[in-house]
């Protein structure tokens, strides 16, 4: 929804919330349920209505519990019984500088006072912390602390021993490294925000003394926004690409009218050494697994040379897919998702034109855009949208666009057979698939929430949930990952299946797009099969859930040799494989060569 993009108007939203709400509700969308705590140590009630905007337009609908005003601890740490009750799948603390205990307001106390009242402040969330991730274990959203709008000794404030602003600091690094150390907890860097803000619209005493607001009723949905993208990304629900017009918008000019020594790029100028910013951003996003590639209307020889301009960042090499021509660029987009295994939901699309963004936010409505009006716009707008959140930080991710280089020459490959099955044994496959190991359960975890076309029953699981399936002695577990000629794909699926006496049920079933059509859902079936074998297992269950974007796998299980035992009006089916005669279906992989598998 357009009034919810960043940047949104805060008033208008607060305003009509109602209205956007039912909206929303009215789009007729699936959306993934979650349960959020909200525990406060300010009022939340008009955060928690923010919330469920955003939740709602980033297609997950949400169920809520807050506490009581300023019950956070007593909540977290005694336990609450409404709150256990409630089974939260997140859980967020909203806490402020308004809730520190032990901020110094006296000049004559040491370093070592400070440290003590450090210590104190600390003690009292990392009780809040461990008490929740104990007893509930699910990922946990911590505040940081924003700074006072009042300074009793100006600059000496911030680098004082007792100033304020100086311990608000402190405070804030033992919140990183807590962060940095126990997986499954994200910071919500409201010290930031508020700054981007600016303090004096952050702050409103009235507000506080009259509400007890801990923020202006105007910065609201900024805090709201903030936190909603930690809990989108925990889903999945991150952008995974940037389309991005050329002219004019990675560079100053028109290529194929200026030519490639006409355009503005590098630091001879102040608008070259803009775009030049803007390029090394970008180069920085692909460092990170966001996939780049090209959009525009324009000669494909005229692209290139302006992405071979010396004084360029970014080259051809460093875009996954380019589409230089005179299609719609709706069109070009989808076809770009289409090479890489994508949806174009994955993809934010910049251009300069106003008209191209309308024409593709017509066209794709699920696609971000961003009117690159100036670098500046266009870089806040990438930063402050949060579409590339980052929460788990696997080596899979950091190595994206070399896995995705290496499907394009897969695909070059491919061309040169005219028999598939020949193509699949000229990669020279090979698949680890074993159980599921502590170092693999984050990537795993996050292949849960992020899978949604290969998923048969697109449940998502907690790190906790997945920990305690991990040891359970009633699941068969595997993970499967797979190499060949061109590269490393990492782990690429996953099977859980629960035993009953000499019955399994497929609980879960997904694997990534890129390694579609390579024939890893057979060898994954070869291995189940062989698991449920040497556990007296005589049959295997199959479910298939339908949603929006699942349908790929609709009849996987039919072609896997499982017999349709049930199929519901709304295309949700139950499925049956006898393995008394069952034979191996993977003809193209080698599985399991190493001796020890993970080392």
């Amino acid at each position: 929804m357009k009034e919810l993009e960043f940047p949104f108007d805060s008033r208008y939203i607060m305003r009509h919330r109602r209205g956007i709400k039912k909206q929303l509700l009215a789009d007729g969308s699936e959306r993934i349920k979650v349960r959020i705590a909200v525990l406060g140590g300010s009022t939340t009630n008009d955060i928690v209505s923010a919330m469920e905007l955003f939740l709602l337009d980033s297609g997950i609908e949400p169920a809520f519990w807050q506490s009581e005003y300023n019950r956070f601890y007593e909540d977290a740490v005694f336990g609450n019984e409404s709150l256990e009750s409630f089974h939260p799948d997140v859980i967020y603390i909203h806490t402020t500088s308004c809730n520190l205990k032990y901020i110094p307001d006296d000049p004559n106390e040491t370093e070592d006072d400070i440290k003590q009242r450090l210590e104190m402040q600390t003690s009292i969330l990392k009780q809040v912390w461990t008490s929740l991730a104990k007893n509930f274990g699910v990922p946990i959203i911590q505040n940081n602390f924003e700074l006072p709008l009042y300074r009793h000794t100006g600059s000496y404030d911030r680098w004082g021993i007792t100033g304020r602003s100086a311990f608000i600091d402190r405070m804030n690094l033992a919140v990183s490294e807590y962060a940095r150390n126990c997986h499954g907890f994200y910071v919500n860097d409201i010290n930031y925000l508020s700054a981007a803000v600016g303090l004096e619209k952050w702050h409103d005493p009235d507000s506080w003394f009259l509400y007890k607001y801990a923020m202006n009723i105007d910065a609201i949905p900024d805090l709201a926004y903030s936190t909603v993208c930690i809990i989108r990304s925990l889903y999945g629900k991150n952008k995974k690409a940037v389309a991005l017009d050329l002219d004019n918008t990675l560079w100053g000019g028109v290529i194929g009218d200026d030519g490639q020594e006409g355009i503005e790029i590098g630091e001879e100028t102040a608008e070259g050494e803009s775009y030049s910013m803007l390029q090394n951003w970008l180069r920085t996003y692909k460092k990170y697994g966001i996939l780049l590639t090209v959009c525009s209307k324009n000669d494909a020889e005229n692209a290139l040379l302006g992405l071979e301009h010396p004084s360029g960042i970014l080259r051809p090499d460093d875009f996954a897919s380019i589409k230089a021509n005179w299609q719609p660029k709706s069109e070009n987009i989808e076809a770009s998702a289409a090479e890489l295994g994508l949806l174009p939901e994955s993809f934010i699309f910049v251009d300069d034109n106003p008209a191209e963004c309308d024409i593709v936010s017509s066209q794709l409505p699920s696609v971000r855009t961003i009117e690159a009006s100036s670098v500046k716009d266009t870089l806040y707008r990438l930063s402050r949208s949060s579409w590339f959140e980052v929460t788990d930080l696997s080596g899979d991710d950091l190595v994206r666009n070399e896995m995705y280089a290496a499907n394009a020459k897969r695909q070059a490959m491919q061309k040169q057979f005219t028999n598939y099955t020949d193509y699949l044994l000229s990669l020279d496959m090979h698949a680890e698939i074993a159980d599921f190991t502590p170092v693999f359960l984050p990537r795993i975890t996050q292949l849960t929430n992020k899978s949604n076309q290969f998923n048969l029953t697109t449940r998502r699981y907690t790190s906790k949930e997945m920990e305690d399936i991990s040891r359970s002695s009633d699941r068969i577990r595997l993970c499967g990952s797979l190499t060949d000629k061109f590269g490393d794909n990492g782990i690429v699926s996953v099977i859980i299946g629960r035993c009953e006496k000499e019955t399994l049920h497929v609980e879960l079933w997904l694997m990534s797009c890129r390694v579609l059509k390579r024939d890893m859902e057979y060898a994954m079936l070869d291995e189940l099969v062989h698991q449920c074998i040497r556990r007296g297992i005589s049959r295997i269950m199959g479910y298939y859930y339908k949603t929006e974007k699942n349908s790929m796998v609709a009849e996987l299980y039919g072609d896997l040799g499982f017999t349709l035992l049930n199929k519901s009006e709304n295309g949700s089916s139950v499925w049956n494989l006898d393995l008394d005669t069952y034979e191996n279906k993977n003809k193209v992989i080698k599985v399991n060569e190493k001796e020890k598998i993970y080392e």
